[in-house]
């Protein structure tokens, strides 16, 4: 390890001198208490951190975006260093496999970087130019010119299942450092050690690159104590979380009664409903079910875009569902990230197994070991899934529902579906073209349409919308992957009738930046 764990928050600059306990990172199965034992960050020190992002913001918002990009791939840069001590820690705190760890932390730093080309080219602030006239009748135009500026200092939660990609310098703290927002990361209880390494880390590239103390810091204590207090603080300015649908929802009730009210971008619950239609099946149906298994069981099934939900042509598709039976009896149980998780699986699979018209089609036949989680399916009509609404719930792990019903029927069923990440559609060309309000259904449903393939994995781009309509995300315009996600922390600014020196770069009249502007 190249820098010992002190098991500190980090106040800016500062670390903590907390006394009071906060726990231990826990190796899944075995339950080992890892060294060292964190603490809580003391009010004192909350309070500071806020201060400090204040402090800060002024002087980092107001840095060229050229700048900000540098202090983005110092980042990136000081990731890489320490990717070995991630995965030695992240092997014992998470039970992910070495590829997955490595895998996420060149995801990681990869997005780092593509948000820093984003704003070194500068054109993502949509500027936007009106010039004055004069001569006008029946009354005179104004000069009227606009772009996007930071929010103000943003509380980022980390992720249980992405200890990378969704937690200290995942995607909600990239974006909002790209954006010009100070951030305030409440480190997770399941990856406190690869916290801190990757803090650390944060911390060394805003040192080389000559941030303002504050910019960054990683707070411990929980989402309950030291979390809330974050949300709760007027410094705040916006929230990005990814977790689960109470904790999502309890942020945005704490945020929502603020005396300011602030946005909470809140990755939650997604079922990330499958529809297979008959053309779909006459492809081959075996090798359909090995891909559809080889999704739902990816990591174990831990994925936000675990293919929870699929429906099913009735009277079709005896094939796949025979060569699925085969495949999840006998399927291998996985080690879940933590108890709690493995708890909340079977908790969730045996409701489902317990529901009224629900049959179990297949479990793996293997016994799982404590804190493991074993593939399963169940099935049920089409009319039993609609009277029963908790069947639309989400089995965090390695488990789906088929709905079995016609094509009317399925059709019809969408509507009636909460928001979802994502909706994958198997089915020809021509029945893709026959169906166009089944489409069109499921874009009311989804943030991310899939034509024959599955939700599992998501493309780091432009272009990648991660998020969806309510309970997905708790506001469907948004995405929390991809350069569009600083939009979530941005606000339009007006300057009228101002002269040409006082405007920001990107809006005088020379257009010094060279950006692609409204004009």
């Amino acid at each position: 390890m190249i820098t010992p764990l002190l098991g500190t928050s980090f106040i800016g600059y500062s670390r903590s001198t907390g006394t009071e306990p906060y726990g231990n990172a826990v190796q899944p199965g075995t339950g080992t208490k890892l060294e060292p034992a964190y603490l809580t960050a003391k009010p004192e020190e909350v309070e500071k951190a806020m201060d400090l992002a204040a402090a800060a913001f002024p002087v980092y918002s107001n840095l060229s975006g050229k700048t900000r990009a540098g202090f983005l791939r110092a980042i990136a840069t000081e990731i890489e260093s320490v990717v070995d001590d991630i995965v030695e820690r992240g092997l014992l705190e998470t039970a992910l496999p070495e590829p997955r760890l490595r895998g996420e932390t060149g995801r990681t730093v990869g997005q780092l970087r593509m948000f820093a080309a984003q704003i070194e080219e500068g054109s993502w602030v949509d500027a936007r130019i009106d010039r004055a006239d004069p001569d006008r009748k029946p009354i005179p135009k104004v000069d009227l010119r606009s772009m996007l500026r930071p929010l103000g200092p943003v509380a980022v939660f980390c992720a249980s299942n992405f200890p990378m990609a969704y937690s200290v310098a995942g995607g909600d703290s990239a974006s909002a450092l790209a954006a010009g927002c100070p951030v305030v990361v409440i480190a997770h209880a399941s990856h406190p050690g690869v916290a801190e390494i990757v803090a650390n880390a944060v911390i060394r590239a805003a040192k080389l690159t000559n941030m303002p103390d504050g910019v960054f810091s990683v707070l411990y204590g929980g989402g309950r104590k030291v979390g809330q207090a974050v949300v709760k603080h007027p410094v705040t300015q916006a929230v990005g979380f990814t977790g689960s649908r109470a904790g999502g929802t309890a942020l945005m009730d704490s945020a929502s009664n603020r005396k300011q009210p602030i946005p909470v971008y809140a990755e939650m619950s997604s079922v990330n409903p499958v529809i297979i239609l008959p053309g779909a099946l006459e492809r081959g149906e075996e090798a359909l079910a090995e891909a559809f298994f080889g999704s739902l069981t990816l990591g174990v099934g831990q994925f936000c875009t675990n293919p929870g939900l699929v429906f099913l042509p009735e009277g079709k598709g005896e094939t796949f569902l025979t060569k699925l039976k085969t495949l999840i009896e006998a399927g291998t149980p996985g080690m879940m990230l933590n108890a709690a998780i493995c708890q909340s699986f079977a908790d969730s699979t045996a409701a489902f197994a317990a529901a009224d018209g629900v049959e179990t089609l297949a479990r793996s036949t293997t016994e799982a070991d404590p804190g493991q989680g074993a593939p399963a399916v169940f099935i049920v009509s089409i009319s039993d899934f609609l009277k029963n609404e908790a069947l639309q719930g989400e089995m965090f792990g390695p488990a789906t529902l088929i709905v079995r019903g016609t094509k009317e029927e399925i059709e019809a069923a969408i509507p009636h579906l909460e928001g979802q990440l994502t909706a994958s559609l198997h089915a020809t060309d021509a029945e893709l073209a026959a169906n166009s309000s089944l489409v069109h259904a499921l874009q009311t449903r989804a943030g991310r349409l899939i034509f024959n393939g599955f939700p599992t994995g998501v493309e780091v781009c432009n272009s990648i919308v991660h998020g969806g309509p309510f309970p997905a995300t708790s506001d469907g315009r948004s995405t929390s992957v991809g350069t569009m996600a600083i939009f979530r922390f941005c606000r339009a600014v007006a300057w009228q009738s101002f002269p040409d020196a006082a405007l920001p770069a990107e809006l005088q009249e020379a257009n010094p930046l060279g950006l692609r502007r409204m004009e």
